[in-house]
């Protein structure tokens, strides 16, 4: 069955003409949001792994990673391109030197393809913009920016430490450069209605932007969020719920944007609810299934608002 979205699957295969696997780095960077430069305390969602892998705790360099990560995906999917991800924290959030050293070790991988950097919107700069522009001559960059809503009081409430334009501001100086950009947004964020939620999903659709990644809001322990939920002041989406949603969003996002991921992975023995969140392979199909229910694809009421002589590519 043809996917109803532009998956990054088929875009990364359409590329380089083979299975294409991301493999997660953990380099041991930081966040403003946990070292004191805004907070200590990090997003109330975020615990003190902030999505990492700990793999550099336990030494392994960067190449160590992506080694290991190339033999286990050639031999789960027998992909033979690799996409290096910066995923843990914040990866522009160093000196030029060391983010330099990190990508230059990655990109020296044998079959490293490219590099996808997470990292926010309020940690970038002209010289670090310009290092992924030398990259993006020759190399497939992603940056992924995390915005997560386009409320700005959600984005207080959450402890985000930046707001809207902050992002739009990083959008604007990324752009012209080669550089694709993919935001981050969270559905299911405290005190935000569906229709705020497909609000955010027509703002982020109007900036030409690359792609985008659909998390579910999940409760992880040691977290504030898991405070407010086990004080009944935090309820999560349900299932079905989520579903439909997120077949909402695709119907708002341009149908050339890829949709690099719909749901999130979060690690079983740090889970606190909803319990659903793990059965990501139900929930893909779901999605899937309600997206041909509806008769629906994506991009099916993306009404462009701005000038088209704004998108970068």
């Amino acid at each position: 069955m043809n996917k109803r979205y532009n998956d990054l699957n088929t875009y990364l295969r359409n590329l380089f003409g083979c299975r294409v696997q991301k493999i997660t780095v953990d380099a041991g960077l930081s966040c403003p949001n946990r070292d004191g430069r805004l907070s200590f305390g990090g997003c109330i969602y975020c615990n003190a792994k902030g999505s990492g892998t700990g793999a550099h705790a336990q030494g392994l360099s960067v190449s160590e990673q992506l080694i290991r990560g190339k033999e286990a995906l050639f031999r789960r999917y027998k992909a033979k391109k690799f996409i290096a991800y910066f995923q843990s924290f914040s990866n522009t959030y160093s000196s030029l030197e060391k983010l330099r050293s990190l990508y230059d070790e990655a990109l020296a991988v044998e079959d490293v393809a490219g590099l996808s950097i997470g990292t926010r919107p309020d940690c970038v700069n002209e010289a670090i913009l310009q290092l992924l522009e030398s990259y993006a001559k020759d190399r497939l960059i992603w940056i992924e920016y995390g915005l997560q809503s386009a409320h700005d009081a959600t984005l207080a409430f959450i402890n985000r430490g930046h707001n809207l334009q902050c992002f739009k501001d990083a959008v604007n100086a990324t752009k012209n450069r080669g550089i694709n950009i993919c935001v981050h947004l969270i559905l299911g964020l405290p005190g935000e209605t569906k229709a705020q939620m497909l609000e955010t999903a027509n703002i982020v659709a109007d900036m030409g932007l690359d792609g985008v990644k659909l998390h579910l809001l999940y409760v992880i322990k040691g977290t504030v969020l898991e405070k407010l939920y086990q004080h009944g002041d935090y309820k999560c989406l349900e299932q079905l719920e989520y579903i439909d949603i997120v077949c909402d969003v695709l119907e708002r996002l341009p149908g050339e944007m890829i949709i690099q991921r719909l749901t999130g992975d979060p690690h079983k023995e740090e889970l606190v609810a909803p319990l659903w969140s793990l059965r990501k392979r139900e929930t893909l199909d779901l999605i899937a299934h309600t997206m041909e229910m509806r008769n629906s694809f994506q991009g099916k009421f993306f009404l462009p608002r701005m000038n088209t002589n704004d998108k970068h590519k």
